[in-house]
């Protein structure tokens, strides 16, 4: 299977952005709001100035930016410069974006400008963009749902891509248009999404829902214990990580009972938050901080990873490597350092922040590329083994799925319910190369 989701759980509170007032019609006093010069007061009347003679290449205000709009104006895309080029010094929509200063200090986004109230334009020092790569641009941003995404799939073949949410709902959306063709009212909240050949499963409180997309089946499969927040398929099995720390497994049956429920695997102690697979295992993380590691063939534990001090939130299988990321600010990269094939820890990567949700996907040139969502309401991408940056991707929330697919195409869902497509960036000499396959994310 080339296409799985990243799974996370809850998501993390963020101000909303502040607005804008009219300028007051008289003031008691000759000094100057200094709220005002931010583009903060919320005050009218104000008993300070409010001047608009004020020197225009120093303060000048940025219309507030209501919505995101695809980038599919004349100059985007792939053929275009990648660097800022979702880049936009107005918020007004339908306005062209450039990037008009790109001696910028890259590792910073502007706040008020993600929020439409940047009142320094040009001026500004930091970054007017949603991302800064030379290696991937921007494609279009999907906006419908009111909460977090959790789940994104593109199945093997089809031209719709799904999506499901904290809303409690499930949108289909058009590959060519990026319109949404449907809603669908699931009754819950989604807490993972995972594909396979015609199947889409979603995972929600205690059910999972299952999709055929060829003939319009659909199945409620009953048996987890509170939120499922992850799930895998391999083998002809589903496993579905529940809220009380059981993985539960359904083997294929008939065509009247596609799902047969087998023994469930027992030994985390609290809720299983991630699941992966690869050489012939099933790797499971947990909130009790570590790492099972199970036989495809025997279905048993064989052995345990301990090693991070925090939920261990996403996996990823890199070739005979086992790459796992936490809450407590680490990425760590297992390698097998015994006959036997016993894991243990090669290489630890610190980051700033918690990390939610990771994914993989190969360059132009064939060079293993990870992404890491961070509860900085960030994405940062890294070529492998070396952790070279490779960009950074911005966002007004945290991310808190990725999903990757064939073509150079990833997704990022964050906790506002925004869905994002992006495109890594082809060389002349790769254009009519094939994505490869060697990295599965979770």
């Amino acid at each position: 299977m080339g296409i799985k989701t990243a799974r996370t759980t809850a998501g993390w509170p963020q101000k909303s952005g502040a607005r804008y007032n009219q300028l007051p019609t008289a003031s008691t006093s000759r000094k100057v709001c200094i709220y005002w010069l931010e583009g903060r007061c919320n005050r009218n009347p104000c008993r300070f100035l409010h001047d608009a003679s004020l020197p225009r290449n120093v303060y000048h205000r940025a219309a507030k930016q209501s919505s995101y709009m695809p980038e599919d104006r004349p100059g985007k895309g792939p053929e275009s410069s990648p660097v800022n080029s979702a880049s936009s010094t107005s918020g007004e929509r339908g306005d062209s974006s450039k990037d008009k200063n790109p001696q910028k200090p890259q590792g910073k986004v502007c706040h008020y400008w993600m929020s439409g109230n940047c009142v320094k334009g040009d001026a500004c020092p930091f970054l007017h963009s949603w991302f800064h790569s030379v290696d991937f641009a921007l494609l279009a941003k999907l906006d419908g749902h009111k909460k977090g995404v959790f789940g994104i799939a593109l199945p093997s073949g089809s031209t719709k891509l799904y999506s499901g949410s904290k809303d409690g709902t499930a949108r289909i959306w058009d590959c060519h248009t990026g319109k949404c063709d449907q809603v669908i009212n699931l009754g819950g909240e989604v807490g993972c999404f995972t594909c396979e050949g015609p199947w889409v499963f979603i995972g929600m409180p205690n059910t999972i829902k299952a999709w055929n997309i060829q003939n319009g089946a659909s199945y409620d499969i009953n048996g987890p214990v509170g939120q499922v927040h992850a799930m895998e398929v391999a083998k002809n099995m589903l496993f579905a990580g529940a809220q009380d720390g059981a993985i539960l497994v359904w083997k294929g049956g008939s065509e009247a009972e596609p799902f047969q429920m087998a023994a469930p695997l027992m030994g985390h102690t609290q809720g299983i938050v991630s699941l992966t697979i690869g050489r012939n295992r099933l790797y499971s993380g947990s909130i009790d901080r570590t790492i099972r590691v199970w036989d495809l063939h025997t279905l048993e534990c064989v052995q345990e990873l301990v090693g991070h001090t925090d939920v261990v939130m996403s996996l990823l299988c890199w070739d005979e490597y086992l790459i796992s990321c936490s809450l407590d600010q680490t990425v760590k990269v297992w390698g097998v350092a015994t006959e036997e094939g016993s894991l243990e820890v090669a290489y630890t990567h610190h980051e700033d922040h918690g990390i939610l949700a990771l994914s993989g996907l190969m360059d132009a040139c064939g060079k293993p590329v990870l992404l890491c969502a961070c509860n900085d309401n960030t994405v940062r991408l890294y070529e492998l083994p070396s952790f070279t940056e490779r960009g950074n991707i911005f966002s007004r929330r945290e991310v808190r799925t990725l999903q990757t697919a064939p073509g150079g195409l990833f997704f990022t869902g964050d906790a506002a319910g925004m869905l994002t497509i992006w495109k890594w960036l082809d060389s002349p000499k790769s254009q009519k190369e094939q994505l490869p396959h060697s990295m599965e994310s979770c």
